[in-house]
């Protein structure tokens, strides 16, 4: 496939437009538009470019293979990647010039060592991110925010190891999202917030002491953390979801028991109300010849009559929220 554009002037003022397919990228690119017809960028396409220092993207581009821009060294400024779906193992690695990566609701995977040694790159928010590999911002050494959104299942093993200026986590609560060293030696790590709708169930405990308490072991982490050695770091966060996914389990199950228990009261207090209320005159008309069966059968249509069965209909779904 010819080249639509090649660089060629040494002020890099000319653009390579990438077509995609078997095209292959000048030695000496300085800039590159890619094509809309491209929805994959192969792998290893701009791999080396040491040159290479502005890339624009569109929104239609889904994936972006391994080591597609590795080693793209003089890789500057801000990139877009607002369609794309998959970043490939070391698809951006070491393009230490690049300082801000904007990705879309569609992201779901980033690779292996995707972004390791970015040396430059300040924040990252993934809001549709789901997984991220081992090793995937190692050493992404000006990186100070993470932002992820609900949808976050995991974070491989040392995904943000070395990363010396982070100092703050927004993410989901989920038992065992976390491997091993992910924030291993990121000695400024102090603050991690929780995203997504726990914030909301813990509002809805009965107790305000089980708030209270809840509320003190959510925010006990941002106590620890700025104390804790940075080889400690990711234990005390692993630990931390761990004991807060157990009491908030704890809190909903005594919760749903005593909704359950004020339903019950409930119920028969309507019952017994209309029983009362009622009983007397069912059995006045019945007269003398009234015998234990139709005593059984008045009081079971007064139950059925005294407005529990609507309590049991719109009380008892609630208690699906705390399950």
């Amino acid at each position: 496939m010819a080249n639509k554009a090649v660089v060629g002037a040494q002020d890099g003022n000319e653009i390579f437009v990438y077509m995609g397919g078997d095209q292959v990228v000048p030695r000496n690119v300085i800039r590159v538009r890619i094509d809309k017809s491209v929805k994959i960028i192969p792998q290893s396409a701009f791999y080396n470019r040491r040159r290479l220092i502005y890339v624009e993207f569109h929104d239609g581009i889904e994936i972006v293979e391994k080591h597609a821009f590795n080693c793209c060294t003089s890789l500057r400024g801000s990139i877009k990647l607002l369609g794309v779906k998959i970043i490939g193992n070391g698809a951006f690695y070491n393009c230490r010039d690049l300082t801000d990566v904007e990705f879309g609701d569609k992201l779901e995977t980033i690779g292996r060592s995707a972004f390791s040694t970015c040396n430059s790159l300040r924040s990252v928010t993934m809001p549709s991110i789901r997984i991220i590999e081992e090793f995937a911002f190692m050493l992404c050494d000006k990186l100070t925010d993470l932002e992820f959104g609900e949808e976050l299942e995991t974070i491989e093993e040392s995904a943000f190891k070395c990363c010396d200026r982070l100092r703050r986590i927004a993410m989901p609560l989920k038992d065992d999202m976390i491997g091993d060293r992910v924030f291993s030696f990121c000695p400024n790590l102090a603050t991690v917030h929780l995203v997504g709708g726990f914030h909301r169930t813990v509002a809805s405990l009965h107790l305000e002491s089980w708030k209270n308490e809840m509320n003190e072991e959510i925010n006990r982490v941002n106590q620890v953390l700025p104390g804790t050695h940075e080889q400690e770091k990711t234990p005390v966060v692993q630990d931390w979801m761990r004991s807060v996914i157990h009491r908030i389990d704890h809190f909903k199950a005594e919760h749903k028991a005593l909704l359950k228990e004020a339903t019950t009261l409930l119920e028969l207090a309507l019952w017994k109300a209309n029983l009362d209320d009622n009983e007397g005159g069912v059995l006045e008309k019945e007269g003398a010849r009234t015998t234990r069966g139709r005593r059984k059968r008045a009081r079971k249509e007064i139950c059925v009559t005294s407005g529990a069965s609507i309590v049991i209909k719109n009380v008892l779904p609630f208690f699906t929220l705390f399950e």
